[in-house]
């Protein structure tokens, strides 16, 4: 019998792409490695996929398969530079102190503490707060802040945000098996990023050097350029730290987790990581192979690609459990892993930390009267998650 927490994820799962369960389902027959017509090479091995990330030699997301390729068409060549070249060393090493824990700490503190405050408020009240809302706006706020784009203080305009970076990832939907972007979706696109940096150029210049924008300014970036890095992290940032925080309230709810999560308020680090494990927002990831190379026996040539199950190779260790521990294979795979680990990793765990944090300090264990999943989107999530304390 399926337990409530693994049919309510299978449900998030069909209601973004009705075949995505399908496949990760199906994932678990390949094993190591396997070629798949149409898709290409498929693990759902997590040392496997960790081997292909950690090799920049063989491997790159540059080509066919790889989200370099598809965002260099949106916003130009120099993307293959920062991406994967020179540049993206030197932009990681110099931006690095930005996204440490400490300082994604104080970012969230500040950023999102208030509007924590009020909904652990509105919860001890008797109010009914929707999370998956709420997991949203505190997104907006974040990317706002790292972004210095001058909005309103309301949680309309930080929806608004989030709502652009959510229209621009979602044009990444059906590039499964390629890359390449139709005329008509780049036009789109690059519409989009019009809209979106529109204020960018004079925060660009203004912006102070412990910012992202700033950073880049120092780092002598083109005003172009610093225009696609705030991009490519709003559409980064956006739809997986959300899902992460509603989806990991869900499971603490739907396994019966948080009663022991407020008895043990420790644990809530191991609730974190759990939640991203099982979770794993960024369910796929893809890569070009750049030169001919034999993982696992098999003889991966240029030109071909990887699909690396993340969702699947995660889950196999089972579902959500505080008791898990360290998971050595698997580690933090939700993030990727090698040189293009997630630079904000830091910010997601802080902003499920201060959510989790919050439900724990509002009087009680939390109820979930219904759910709404989100539909037809990249990123599987929760369009609504109305919590309030039990009675």
């Amino acid at each position: 019998m399926i337990d409530a927490a693994t049919r309510h994820e299978f449900r998030v799962l069909a209601a973004a792409h009705p075949k995505l369960p399908l496949l990760l389902g199906a994932g678990r027959l390949a094993r190591r490695l396997r070629r798949v017509p149409r898709i290409g090479w498929v693990t759902s091995d997590p040392l496997t996929a960790r081997r292909i990330l950690n090799d920049p030699d063989h491997f790159t997301l540059l080509g066919e398969g790889g989200v370099g390729h598809l965002w260099a068409q949106v916003l130009g060549d120099w993307v293959y530079e920062i991406f994967d070249g020179p540049g993206h060393h030197q932009l990681r090493a110099r931006t690095r102190d930005l996204f440490t824990d400490e300082s994604a700490r104080r970012l969230t503190d500040r950023v999102v503490g208030p509007r924590l405050a009020r909904a652990g408020a509105e919860l001890r009240a008797g109010a009914t707060v929707d999370v998956a809302d709420l997991a949203r706006v505190l997104v907006g706020r974040i990317v706002a802040d790292l972004l210095q784009l001058p909005v309103a203080d309301r949680d309309d305009a930080y929806r608004e945000i989030f709502t652009t970076g959510e229209e621009l990832a979602a044009l990444a939907l059906g590039t499964t098996a390629s890359t390449h972007l139709q005329p008509a979706t780049i036009a789109r696109a690059k519409a989009i990023v019009a809209r979106l940096t529109a204020n960018v150029a004079g925060t660009w210049r203004t912006a102070p050097p412990e910012t992202v924008l700033g950073r880049c300014r120092e780092l002598g970036l083109p005003q172009q350029q610093a225009e696609g890095l705030a991009t490519l992290l709003m559409v980064a940032g956006t739809e997986t730290a959300a899902s992460a925080m509603a989806r990991t309230v869900a499971l603490l709810h739907d396994t019966g987790a948080q009663h022991r999560l407020r008895a043990e308020p420790e644990l809530l680090p191991e609730a974190v990581r759990e939640g991203l494990r099982v979770t794993t927002p960024a369910p796929l990831i893809g890569r070009a192979v750049a030169a001919d190379v034999t993982v696992d026996g098999r003889l991966l040539r240029a030109g071909e690609r990887v699909l690396m199950l993340t969702y699947t190779a995660n889950n196999a260790a089972g579902g959500f459990d505080l008791n898990r521990g360290y998971l050595p294979d698997q580690r933090q795979l939700w993030f990727g892993a090698g040189r293009h680990l997630c630079l904000g990793a830091p910010v997601a765990r802080a902003e499920i930390t201060g959510l989790l944090r919050t439900l724990l300090d509002a009087g009680g264990p939390i109820r979930i009267a219904n759910r709404r999943y989100r539909r037809n989107v990249l990123i599987p999530s929760y369009a609504s998650l109305p919590v309030a304390i039990a009675a």
